[in-house]
């Protein structure tokens, strides 16, 4: 309790026999200081210091004890201090007048005590409550000033700490202007803080966005590859988050933006693929070459070994029906390794082109798979260079064994376009499509590919093209190929013209 007066806590005291006790022991005291004053005073005024008492217990105790006291100092006066003394007995009407002038005046003194009373009380618990809520508002104002050092303290560390990133970390307002610039991007950009600070990051790094820029905006969070520019020239490629902050009304008031140098892991990415790359070239030719032998040396000696065996069965009676088991064995032979010698690398695609190696390889594959398959190939007289027509050849072979493995379809729609630009290869089917989960999972790289289809990326890439696959639950799927053609291109028949 903040009220330190004596007769401040008298006022306040809600016990009502401690104020009648004390009520009565102010009578008492007014009588005894009476009887020792009675020297002084004499017999005259045997009231002063009963009034003084009555006074005290109207403004301390009540009106309650304030009659209280003035009773018990009246009885007092009456037996001690009037003729004849030591009884109640009274000899003249002055004394009688004189005890009704000393109740008549102490009403008054109860009554302007008790209104005085009540006031103090009020005013004293007007400002109790005033000097508690000072002291309520002091201690809030002491424990916010707390939180907001400790908040200070901790802000300090993390931006201490973000200095210690090696990742580019930067704040930019509604205004697109930057507001915090860390020691990290000032290693990675070479431009200082000071420098920094109030310009647009776009205007200062010179940003390539894979996507206009409006778009980014409106999104809480994105994480991308965007393209930006040093102090000193030198061109990087960053792995950029974006997160929106926003005030406590949920306003949008900047952004914060992470970003990480990735340009030497893009390098080897594309050190990788032209590997990879190179690896399929290797592959082909090697291939090629296999298609080559099989046909050229091995089929050439398993024909002349049939001929053999066609004048033997024609010359020998006797052993003719084991020469006939070894010439049907020999048959199959022949059209299996001409099969394998086509599917390594069909003779027709160096001989007469994409359009006419297409044509042969989806009969062959309907045939075997029993899946209707419709090829639309125009002009079918283009020929291209020799990377890209086994790219798509290849492209038709492994969207086919996937159809064939995967899709349950019953039939495959093929469509190549042929221009001067580029080469547009279309191929769909009615299967039971991809799964959106592992779709989306595949399309933003986090699924691994097989391998046949990693090899169709990896080619497309290769010849600076693009690969989409579009797929839909029970509705089948479609694998777009776009691929350059260059200016070499010629619809001369039957010749590669490069």
């Amino acid at each position: 309790m903040p009220l330190v007066n004596a007769g401040v806590l008298m006022l306040t005291i809600k016990q009502p026999a401690f104020r009648y006790a004390l009520s009565i022991l102010a009578a008492l005291v007014a009588l005894l200081l009476r009887r020792l004053l009675d020297p002084l005073l004499g017999p005259e005024n045997p009231y002063h210091t009963a009034w003084a008492a009555v006074a005290f217990s109207a403004w301390y105790c009540g009106v309650g004890p304030a009659l209280v006291t003035m009773v018990i100092s009246l009885a007092g006066i009456w037996y001690w201090f009037l003729p004849p003394y030591d009884s109640f007995a009274l000899r003249s009407t002055a004394e009688v007048f004189g005890i009704f002038g000393f109740m008549a005046l102490c009403a008054v003194i109860i009554a302007m005590g008790g209104f005085t009373r009540r006031s103090m009380i009020k005013r004293l618990r007007v400002e109790e409550d005033l000097l508690n809520a000072q002291h309520e508002l002091e201690n809030r104002v002491r424990e916010r000033t707390a939180v907001l050092e400790q908040k200070t303290k901790e802000m300090a560390e993390q931006a201490a700490m973000l200095n210690l990133a090696n990742d580019a970390i930067f704040v930019r307002t509604a205004a697109d202007r930057i507001s915090y610039w860390n020691e990290g991007a000032e290693r990675l950009y070479g431009w200082s803080k000071a420098e920094a600070l109030g310009r647009s990051p776009h205007e200062l790094l010179h940003t390539e966005f894979p996507l206009p820029v409006e778009n980014i905006k409106m999104r809480e969070t994105w994480e991308g590859e965007i393209r930006h520019t040093k102090r000193d020239g030198a061109q990087i490629i960053v792995a950029s988050r974006w997160r929106t902050l926003r005030d406590p009304d949920r306003n949008p008031v900047g952004w914060l933006e992470i970003n990480t140098d990735v340009t030497l892991r893009h390098r080897a990415e594309d050190a990788t693929r032209r590997l990879s790359g190179r690896i399929l070239t290797l592959q082909d030719e090697e291939r090629r070459r296999i298609a080559r032998g099989l046909h050229d040396s091995l089929g050439q000696y398993l024909a002349a070994l049939k001929m053999n065996l066609d004048s033997l069965l024609a010359s020998n009676g006797e052993q003719r029906e084991v020469v006939a088991d070894c010439s049907d064995i020999l048959n199959k032979c022949l059209a299996d390794i001409r099969t394998i010698s086509h599917l390594l690398h069909p003779p027709l695609l160096d001989e007469s082109g994409l359009a006419t190696a297409a044509r042969w390889y989806v009969d062959e594959f309907s045939r075997r798979s029993g899946i209707a398959v419709s090829l639309e190939c125009s002009p079918e007289r283009m020929r291209l260079a020799s990377d890209t027509e086994i790219a798509l050849f290849r492209a038709i072979q492994e969207a086919s064994t996937n159809v064939h493995r995967h899709s349950g379809a019953s039939a495959v729609r093929i469509r190549l376009a042929l221009d001067e630009k580029r080469a547009r290869l279309e191929i769909r089917d009615d299967g039971k499509g991809i799964p959106q989960d592992q779709l989306r999972r595949f399309i933003e790289g986090a699924a691994q590919p097989g391998v046949g289809l990693a090899g169709m990326r990896e080619r497309v890439r290769e010849l600076g093209g693009t690969l989409e696959i579009q797929s839909e639950d029970g509705a089948g799927t479609a694998l777009i190929i776009v691929v350059p053609v260059s200016s070499k291109a010629t619809v001369a028949p039957g010749i590669l013209v490069t």
